[in-house]
């Protein structure tokens, strides 16, 4: 529960510093100076305590997420080991399974989340993740064979692939548009903490009990969302009026008028019928989900997942002095740094400013990158940690020895900063903007199997582009991924330019009229319409 404190007091001093309601609301394409002067006092009678546990409660499961992502990390050293037991001992090959079948299983759960977005609602998909992931830890923790392993790895992929898909979505449906900027950057924020969390706790706590301790935040997030609402855009849908102004009246505080925010989300509901395959073809279908699902493919094709989970060979072969204890904490800090920038300037800086910025510094560090891997080709194959310091340099004589090793110094310092910029410029952009965008353009009529499709393109990508680039690394060196990776940095930046709307300040109701009319964020109907959020 310590988590909750930092994460409410990060909100609420972003808020108050930046006066965001309004300045924002200042941005909106609304007629006349009463309008503003009521849509500011309508919102300032909005209570968010309520709201921001509400949300805390979900984002337990990314907090889940993280941990699970990376629990291969530490293990698989263990298991690896000519100490392991026999009977779990992993050659290459079964190592290789272990790391990556998390990410089928996360294609799976996005699928399975499809469904049950549409079927059971948002917040029941996101508890009934608990269950794969609490029966995949019990496998892990109690392993006595690698099937068990592997079926428990798959598992809480699972799990990791229904919450993706379902917590951004549920958030952004209970959250009003002064704040949702910085709600949505929260699933990656407590994705990292996970990370960090696993990290932290693999250095005093064997594998086993890092497989039990990760059934607690799971458990955790059931217990909490037993007591959150359901999603008011929900309730409306399936005709549940009183249910739907009780939530949001929970959500908003008893002080706010529930009446005209259920008045937009009902029009919003009338105004829209199931989607037919012939109605995809129309611009206000296909257009953001188009949008949302090729920001998936290229959030993935930058590179973040196999640079993440191959950190230490390829810190190796890149010839940089650094233990692997030291690995995790360095990019964990530099992510979680650059996660909380990008939270504080979602909503000042916009969207597709953080975006611009992104891209610009994972391009430069992957070309600086591969610049520095075609120079330096590197043998293929993972160092063992104890080579990882061994460089075959042969001297001629003690100075040769002192100026090579200096100028060895200075060329493992590149790679590593190059390495933590890409990091820092991922997490502050492409990382939680990504999901952030899916949740607030996607249509709401077709939002939650949207957001699985989304979501598993995504793991699909993880999972291919995973497995190629060991085998590009074997065969041509870090050089030819590099050089993929800056190219997809290009792509990004110009798709940014080209595709991608700037949603700051704007309400779902707004930013789905945009994808209509393609023209402009203002809804045209009554004055009590416009000043809901």
């Amino acid at each position: 529960m310590l988590l909750f404190p930092l994460f409410r007091n990060l909100l609420m001093t972003r808020l108050q510093h930046c006066g965001f309601i309004y300045t924002g609301l200042g941005k909106f394409t609304v007629e006349g100076k009463k309008e503003r002067e009521d849509q500011v006092q309508h919102l300032s009678r909005i209570n968010n305590s309520k709201l921001f546990l509400a949300v805390f409660s979900a984002v337990l499961g990314n907090f889940n997420f993280g941990y699970s992502l990376v629990y291969s990390s530490p293990v698989l050293p263990k298991l690896t080991s000519p100490d392991a037991s026999p009977e779990l001992k992993m050659n290459t090959e079964q190592a290789a399974w272990f790391g990556s079948i998390y990410t089928l299983g996360a294609a799976a759960g996005g699928l399975g989340a499809m469904l049950l977005n549409d079927m059971i609602g948002r917040k029941l998909s996101i508890m009934m993740s608990a269950v794969p992931s609490t029966i995949g830890y019990m496998l892990m923790g109690g392993a006595m064979n690698l099937w068990m392993l592997q079926v428990g790895r798959f598992l809480t992929g699972v799990a990791g692939g229904m919450t993706a898909a379902s917590i951004p979505v549920y958030i952004s449906e209970i959250s009003h548009k002064a704040v949702r900027g910085a709600l949505g950057s929260c699933p990656q924020i407590t994705a990292v903490f996970g990370t960090l969390s696993l990290y932290a706790l693999s250095l005093v706590v064997p594998w086993r009990w890092l497989a039990i301790a990760g059934e607690v935040p799971a458990l955790l997030m059931v217990v909490l969302l037993s007591f959150m609402p359901s999603s008011p855009r929900r309730l409306l849908s399936i005709g549940q009026e009183q249910k739907a102004e009780k939530a949001l009246r929970w959500l908003r505080g008893s002080q706010y008028d529930t009446q005209i925010e259920l008045s937009a989300i009902q029009h919003s509901i009338n105004t829209q019928s199931r989607v037919t395959w012939s109605e995809l073809a129309t611009p206000n279908y296909y257009r953001p989900i188009f949008i949302s699902v090729v920001m998936r493919f290229l959030q993935q094709m930058t590179g973040v997942t196999p640079i993440l989970v191959y950190l230490e060979p390829i810190f190796a072969q890149s010839k940089v002095s650094l233990e692997p204890k030291y690995d995790a904490a360095i990019v964990g800090a530099v992510r979680l740094f650059s996660v909380a920038v990008a939270a504080s300037l979602m909503d000042k800086a916009g969207r597709k400013a953080l975006l611009y910025t992104s891209s610009m510094l994972m391009f430069v560090s992957t070309l600086t990158l591969t610049m520095i891997s075609h120079t330096t080709p590197c043998p293929p194959g993972p160092t063992p940690p104890n080579n990882t310091m061994s460089l075959d340099y042969s001297p001629h004589n003690g100075t040769g020895n002192i100026l090579e090793a200096s100028q060895q110094g200075s060329a493992s310092i590149i790679p590593l900063i190059s390495t933590m910029v890409f990091i820092f410029g991922y997490a502050m952009g492409w990382g939680p903007i990504t999901w952030l965008l899916m949740s607030e353009v996607l249509p709401l009529v077709a939002r939650g199997v949207a957001s699985g499709l989304c979501v598993t393109v995504s793991w699909l990508t993880a999972f291919m582009l995973t497995h190629a680039f060991t085998h590009l690394v074997d065969k041509y060196g870090l050089y030819v991924p590099y050089l993929l990776f800056t190219v997809v940095c290009v792509v990004c930046l110009l798709f940014n330019a080209v595709c991608i709307p700037e949603t700051r300040g704007r309400s779902l109701e707004e930013i789905e009229n945009y994808f209509r009319t393609g023209r402009t964020f203002t809804i045209r109907r009554s004055h009590s319409n416009i000043q809901s959020s």
